[in-house]
């Protein structure tokens, strides 16, 4: 009878840790970007996603690193690396986007005709209704997106 009490305590204890390592795995923890990463090295820990376009300023590339998306899709962080580009943006941005410039600059202008630059160590947000022209020769940058209309495609 004690080695069969031993046995259910030993198969409880184990089940329970077993619970326990579930329940440890599903823990929501923040998400770091280091300096290393946030100094370029962050292009070189994941696979970007890489996308080429055709632009005004001839084809650019872009490289995107995401690293968080809500669960709703809602609201979306990563780090962004992007060559020559001219945009003529017609219809609103689309999202709401809080922009730090690691590197390079942009020029906005804005459908108004006023004129921003953004260089390197500045921070911008454009709003989701904004429309004018984005053009750059190139720039790094953290950017913060959200998007409370629905999911970030």
């Amino acid at each position: 009878m004690k080695t069969q009490i031993r046995s259910l305590v030993c198969a409880a204890t184990i089940l329970g840790m077993a619970g326990t390592v579930s329940a440890l795995s599903d823990v929501v923890k923040p998400v770091p970007m280091t300096k290393d990463q946030i100094a370029g090295n962050i292009f070189k820990d994941y696979t970007p996603v890489v996308t080429e376009r055709e632009t005004a300023k001839g084809k650019s590339t872009a490289y995107d690193v995401e690293t968080f998306l809500s669960s709703d899709k809602q609201f979306d962080t990563g780090m962004y690396k992007a060559g020559p580009a001219r945009w003529e943006i017609d219809e609103p941005y689309g999202v709401d986007e809080f922009m730090y410039f690691l590197e390079g600059s942009v020029t906005l202008t804005s459908s108004d005709g006023s004129v921003m630059t953004i260089n390197a160590g500045d921070a911008v947000t454009i709003p989701r209704e904004w429309t004018g022209v984005w053009e750059t020769d190139g720039y790094v940058k953290i950017y913060v997106i959200y998007n409370s209309e629905g999911p970030i495609e």
